[in-house]
């Protein structure tokens, strides 16, 4: 499904639906379903650009159309402003996007290291128990913590679903609660896990990780929405986060 979203900017001709005038959401969602029938829109709004419209499809990507459901633009939208320059708006719109999908997990599947005494920042992460980045970052979470920054652990095994990582994290999340920390550590140092299944959330927060945006680890996700992938040392991820 991606790999049709692949190219940065693509223009798509597609012919008219019908001699009416539906609304234009549902010529919007008609002309998707040309294109693909497994595609469609939970989300059509104006955007910034008149004449245009912002689509989010149902994979979590956001597109643009005309009224027509004739051109599609798939990339940045931008808007010159004098003060800031460039602006990316289509950033600005996937920034609540991530918040809302976000906002939809249940605690009990989020593995949380604490801030220690106040909270001054929480941090969401898109981790692998493969990955030699998450295991540097994971290491630096007692910094972190010490600064008063909360961690929340979200799986994405890139390796997909069935791989050791997912089956090592399925594993992880399957143990009861005040275990799973100490097994994800075990797990960072790369130190054995006995396996175990359940109906766990590792597939969904894959899927939820590709929908907001990630595709490698670790990818950090900022309370504000912003999606920063890779390895950030703790101080540096601290004045990120302008706590320094």
């Amino acid at each position: 499904m991606r790999k049709l979203w692949a190219v940065g900017l693509i223009l798509l001709g597609v012919s008219s639906l019908s001699q009416a005038a539906p609304a234009v959401d549902e010529i919007i969602k008609g002309s998707l379903k040309k294109i693909d029938a497994r595609l469609s829109a939970v989300s059509i709004k104006p955007a910034e650009m008149e004449g245009m419209y912002a689509v989010e499809l149902n994979t979590g990507e956001l597109l643009y159309s005309d009224a027509k459901g004739e051109y599609f633009m798939v990339g940045q939208l931008f808007r010159l402003s004098p003060q800031e320059g460039f602006v990316n708006l289509t950033e600005g719109k996937r920034k609540q996007q991530r918040l809302d999908q976000l906002a939809k997990v249940e605690s009990k599947d989020i593995i949380v290291y604490p801030a220690e005494g106040e909270r001054k920042a929480t941090v969401t992460v898109f981790t692998d128990v493969d990955c030699g980045y998450c295991r540097k970052l994971h290491k630096e979470i007692p910094q972190l913590n010490a600064m008063g920054v909360q961690v929340n652990y979200l799986a994405f095994p890139r390796a997909g679903i069935g791989s050791n990582a997912f089956n090592v994290m399925e594993s992880i999340w399957c143990a009861a609660p005040d275990m799973r920390n100490e097994l994800m550590t075990r797990a960072k140092n790369g130190q054995k896990v006995d396996r175990s299944s359940c109906d766990s959330p590792i597939a969904s927060q894959l899927m939820l990780g590709q929908a907001v945006g990630v595709t490698g680890t670790p990818a950090l996700v900022f309370e504000d929405g912003t999606l920063m992938p890779g390895y950030l040392p703790a101080k540096q991820l601290a004045r990120a986060l302008k706590l320094q």
